[in-house]
């Protein structure tokens, strides 16, 4: 770097740092005159913890923790700060007390044995490669038809990473059913909800580009977790995210909860290699939450991720945030860490369509590849009232399909995830059902990237111009009638029966 440089990179830096001083500033709070004359023969230590921030967590904020304490006498005032002060106190953490860590009983001879992989020769032998778990020759399971067992898309069924390099399979769809990452519960029940629901397969019309076609998919089955531990789990989770990475398939996670998000990031980052690509995270929380008692939850796999370099903050982008969290020192940690966000304040004051491309032209800028973090709740309740943290005023599905069909076709994926679904919370079914749309859009976006169309926001025109004379149409008098193959087992892999 030259000294100009130097100078002007020094320069920024002091500027920086005398704007976060300014900040900090302005944010101090200023005890009262009159409520410094009666705290004037406190000790030091108690009037400086009228200014701290465990003090405004009593009262919500400092101007109505200063207005209760006006009310109070000098001994009142003190009797409330060692009231308050000792509660601080006792909330930390006590070795002499407290557990560290949630014993394990190591000696136990089956400690390992819920993630074993299942030994070759208890089963019969046979050829590796993706296989089907039907008895009927047109269908499959999930199809409108049932039959046969579920699976994800009504795609026939892959077990070890042998299967799907000998199947030289494009998606490998894998369950993770965790549910302890969140204080809710129901998101277990995600994987097998979709499995039996029709959505993700069959063409979609938008494109008409049909990706059980196109793309080669199986269902890589449940990862095994351990749903009293979420520790455990995520550690297992990157171990079989990085196994199917591995064989050049791209993973998608059904699962579970937020918290895999992390797991899911690591275990691609593991393969890929750290900061190699960005992350869209749809949901209406940032889930970069710090200071947890917890290494994750489903409130942490942001900071997480981003702490420990698997992505940088720069190529993390939100969308459809709302409601009460985070506060400003949430939006302030993702400024300091480059992290972008459309949150739903941008989307009421710009319009959807111009958000959408904003997000989608950022994911496209750096030139990396993406993996994509959805959580249902990021759509309104109208849509997916089956998940543990609802928040009102989300995404339609009209909003929320083309930015992920999209996103898949004009980046390179190595990954994609949907959480948080918890059927049990939903009497009906559209949370599956649509869920599954959300999936068949992403699989949609792969397998036109693969079948080369590169357009730029791309749609059929045969579903989009019907060609006919009048009404504003330009019809073609000789154009033949375009043969279009009938699409069987729709709602399940849309295939033609094998012959």
């Amino acid at each position: 770097m030259n000294i100009r440089g130097a100078c002007l990179g020094a320069l920024l830096a002091a500027t920086v740092l005398s704007s976060a001083a300014v900040i900090a500033q302005a944010d101090k709070p200023t005890i009262p005159p009159a409520l410094e004359a009666k705290i004037k023969d406190l000790p030091k230590e108690k009037r400086a913890f009228l200014t701290s921030d465990p003090a405004e967590g009593f009262a919500g904020s400092y101007e109505k923790l200063f207005a209760r304490l006006l009310t109070k006498t000098p001994q009142e005032i003190e009797a409330y700060i060692d009231g308050a002060m000792a509660a601080v106190e006792a909330s930390k953490f006590n070795a002499k007390t407290d557990m560290a860590a949630i014993p394990l009983d190591t000696d136990n001879e089956n400690f390992n044995g819920w993630k074993v992989r299942r030994p070759d020769g208890l089963d019969p032998k046979r050829e590796p490669g993706p296989f089907e778990l039907s008895y009927y020759a047109n269908g499959r399971g999930g199809g409108v038809y049932g039959g046969g067992i579920a699976t994800f898309a009504g795609a026939p069924v892959a077990i070890f990473p042998e299967d799907l390099i000998a199947g030289k399979v494009d998606v490998a769809i894998v369950g993770a059913p965790l549910d302890m990452g969140s204080g809710y519960r129901g998101a277990k029940g995600g994987p097998s909800a979709m499995r039996t629901q029709y959505g993700a397969g069959g063409i979609d019309m938008y494109t008409m580009v049909d990706p059980s076609k196109e793309l080669n998919i199986v269902d890589y089955g449940d990862i095994a977790v351990d749903n009293m531990s979420t520790e455990r789990t995520v550690h297992h989770v990157r171990e079989r995210v990085a196994e199917i990475a591995r064989t050049g398939a791209i993973p998608f996670i059904v699962g579970g909860d937020h918290s895999l998000e992390y797991s899911d990031v690591a275990g691609l980052a593991d393969v890929h290699g750290k900061g190699s690509f960005g992350v869209v995270h749809f949901d209406s929380h940032y889930d970069a939450g710090k200071g947890g008692v917890h290494f994750i939850t489903h409130g942490a796999p942001v900071y997480r991720a981003v702490k420990e370099g698997h992505v940088q903050g720069k190529n993390y982008i939100q969308v459809g945030l709302r409601g009460p969290w985070p506060e400003k020192e949430g939006f302030e940690w993702m400024r300091t860490n480059g992290v972008r966000y459309h949150a739903m304040p941008e989307i009421e004051k710009n319009g959807w369509e111009a958000t959408m491309e904003r997000a989608l032209k950022e994911a496209r800028e750096s030139g990396k590849k993406i993996f994509i973090s959805f959580d249902v709740d990021v759509l309104d309740p109208a849509f997916i009232p089956g998940t543990g943290t609802p928040v009102p005023g989300g995404l339609t599905m009209r909003e929320a399909i083309p930015i992920v069909r999209r996103l898949c076709a004009e980046n390179e994926l190595v990954g994609f995830e949907i959480v948080e679904l918890a059927p049990v919370l939903d009497p009906t079914y559209r949370s599956a059902l649509n869920a599954n749309f959300i999936m068949h859009a992403c699989l949609t976006g792969v397998a036109m990237r693969k079948k080369g169309i590169k357009q730029v926001g791309y749609l059929s025109e045969l579903t989009t111009e019907h060609m006919q004379p009048g009404a504003g149409q330009k019809g073609e008098k000789d154009k033949k009638t375009e043969k279009v193959e009938p699409n069987y087992g729709r709602g399940g892999s849309g295939r033609r029966p094998r012959t």
